[in-house]
């Protein structure tokens, strides 16, 4: 528990710092007279070397154990923070952005492989666990871009690399219990149970990897159109001034926080499969109400949705790690990395069109990727193979 909760505050302190960066939109396209495309282009950078180098990371540390790799993960964030608080320029806030992204990237596989060493077998607790504080973090990032960065301007940006330098510390000691426990990444003997996974038909576990990725990009182009986009919709529809909308991101992004530490432990009893029906499909009635809705409505609609929507990263990388066995890195490199380009893609096209549209015509389109949640029907029972095989 101890690594675990280690995990969890280092993952709060990198999304913190990750989230600084569509925190201070507002601020970047008022400075450097941006349009929506150029704000989702510089998005799309730092979703794209978050999202091509994951996998690459994860499929070498499957073979290349890299303790300390945690560490130098969250040295490429705090240089590109650095970069960020001096950039004068949308190539140079381009270049910040691709840092950043690059820091995350390795982060995100090797700490999800630590994770499940700690887990105890408990795996969707431990990767909820894990999940909750970078959730946390994306939410409290705009909350201290509004009280610091906003008011006070762009060089501030550099007062967080002090709360990067405390993650290294803290992920030192983590890659020193890593170090030790390298024994528990040793392949097991099999067992019935851990056997199932491999009777599924190669066919059918590409099919659900295919339907796995295809609802990571339904989700994360929804998400994404709240996470970047949100401010933008509040300020537009409601006059709110910045820092009021960044209050309206931060409650949205506290009910992810909150919505994450369900679901680990929820698929652990219920299954993976029934989660992602759920948390997918079940936010579609309240993404097709919410462009309707005044204020107080928006609020509680977003709480709501965050709750929900949240659940599902952690039961779709628990599922992919029990199609596909023996290789954690790799799965957790391949989603986390498709959940970064599936936002960066999506906040480009979702920009373009708030261009040649309206900010609320993207709210209206949006609305419907939940209901690409449908194609859940079409993944197998991999829990019931499991349990079938163990009696």
């Amino acid at each position: 528990m101890k690594v675990l909760w280690a995990l969890s505050c280092a993952h709060l302190i990198n999304d913190i710092l990750q989230a600084l960066l569509p925190a201070i939109y507002p601020l970047l396209k008022a400075t450097y007279q941006l349009n929506y495309t150029q704000i989702g282009l510089i998005t799309l950078t730092y979703q794209i070397t978050g999202s091509l180098l994951q996998p690459l990371v994860g499929f070498y540390t499957d073979r290349n154990h890299k303790p300390y790799s945690l560490v130098v993960g969250m040295g490429a964030t705090l240089t590109g923070l650095t970069m960020l608080s001096q950039a004068t320029s949308f190539h140079l806030l381009c270049l910040g952005a691709a840092t950043v992204g690059i820091g995350s990237s390795i982060f995100h596989p090797e700490a999800s492989r630590v994770a499940r060493m700690a887990s105890g077998g408990r795996h969707g607790f431990a990767q909820s666990l894990f999940q909750v504080g970078g959730n946390l973090g994306t939410s409290l990032g705009p909350l201290l871009a509004a009280a610091i960065i906003i008011p006070r301007g762009q060089g501030h940006i550099l007062w967080f690399t002090g709360l990067a330098f405390v993650g290294m510390l803290l992920l030192f000691r983590v890659g020193d219990w890593y170090r030790r426990n390298l024994d528990r990444l040793k392949p097991r003997a099999r067992t019935a149970g851990d056997a199932a996974p491999a009777r599924l038909p190669r066919n059918k576990v590409v099919l659900a990897l295919v339907v796995l990725i295809v609802l990571i990009f339904s989700k994360y182009f929804y998400l994404i159109s709240l996470t970047n986009y949100y401010t933008f919709y509040l300020i537009d529809k409601f006059q709110l001034s910045v820092q009021a909308s960044q209050i309206g991101l931060f409650i949205f992004l506290f009910a992810v926080a909150a919505g994450t530490i369900i679901g680990g432990p929820v698929g652990d009893r219920i299954g993976r499969k029934r989660v992602i029906w759920i948390s997918i499909l079940g936010v579609a009635p309240f993404s097709l109400l919410l462009p309707h809705v005044g204020l107080v409505g928006t609020m509680v609609l977003t709480v709501f949705i965050g709750l929900i929507l949240a659940s599902a990263f952690s039961a779709i990388l628990v599922y992919a790690t029990e199609l596909v066995p023996g290789n954690v890195g790799l799965m957790a490199g391949l989603f986390f990395g498709l959940a970064f380009g599936a936002a960066g893609i999506g906040s480009a096209l979702l920009g373009h069109l708030a261009d040649h549209t309206s900010i609320r015509h993207v709210f209206e389109v949006s609305a419907y990727f939940p209901l690409i949640g449908l194609l859940t029907a079409f993944l197998p029972e991999v829990e019931t193979r499991l349990m079938s095989a163990t009696s």
